[in-house]
């Protein structure tokens, strides 16, 4: 895990161990479903796993924060969000039921305590959430209609409650209506390998 643990040193013994699973399970689990594209797979550490570790350099969420990860397929961003925050709540939710089992059996195996999952439509989801997270979903203005009535008012992070999603490319005509609310962050502002040229961190208080 040499990308991780460049940019990540304060990660602890048990939290490096934890994402060594992710990177022996994740291949294994690829063979039988096709949880990440096979041309990808052997770009797990950066593509998929520091990816999701972006949003930490953007916001530290305070122990009891919750997150519900909206269509986390095999549990991209939760599952590494979960490892580096392990006294903040993640919810996993996904339509798809044998991404989401990948993404159970990997949880399970890394031994993380602090991760529920939902197979379902987000609109059966219940409670209440500090943030919502997302990995190139949908169309931002879908994905405000469907999670806004899920942020709870309550706030106790840095920055106020609201959706947080990881996108690449052209953003212009999504981020439209959103132009005096939006914040966008360049993700190689914090991670130098050419993956990350066009990739972004989309917050937007809801």
């Amino acid at each position: 895990m040499t990308f991780i643990e460049k940019y990540f040193p304060e990660l602890s013994m048990q939290q490096r161990e934890q994402l060594g699973v992710m990177m022996r399970l994740y291949p294994e689990w690829n063979d039988k479903i096709n949880v990440i594209s096979r041309k990808d797979i052997q770009n797990l550490e950066i593509n998929h796993l520091l990816h999701s570790l972006a949003l930490v350099k953007f916001v530290k969420f305070v122990p009891g924060t919750t997150v519900m990860d909206l269509g986390t397929g095999g549990g991209f961003p939760g599952l590494p969000l979960a490892v580096y925050y392990p006294e903040v709540s993640f919810h996993l939710v996904d339509r798809v039921a044998k991404k989401l089992k990948v993404a159970q059996d990997i949880a399970s195996q890394a031994g993380l305590t602090n991760v529920t999952f939902q197979h379902g439509d987000v609109l059966e989801v219940k409670g209440k959430f500090d943030f919502v997270v997302s990995r190139a979903v949908m169309p931002l203005p879908d994905m405000v209609k469907m999670v806004r009535r899920f942020i709870s008012k309550e706030c106790n992070n840095a920055v106020p409650n609201g959706l947080l999603c990881l996108k690449g490319g052209d953003l212009s005509q999504e981020l439209s209506r959103y132009k005096n609310e939006a914040l966008v962050d360049e993700i190689s502002s914090y991670f130098k390998e050419e993956f990350f040229n066009t990739k972004k961190i989309v917050y937007l208080p809801l």
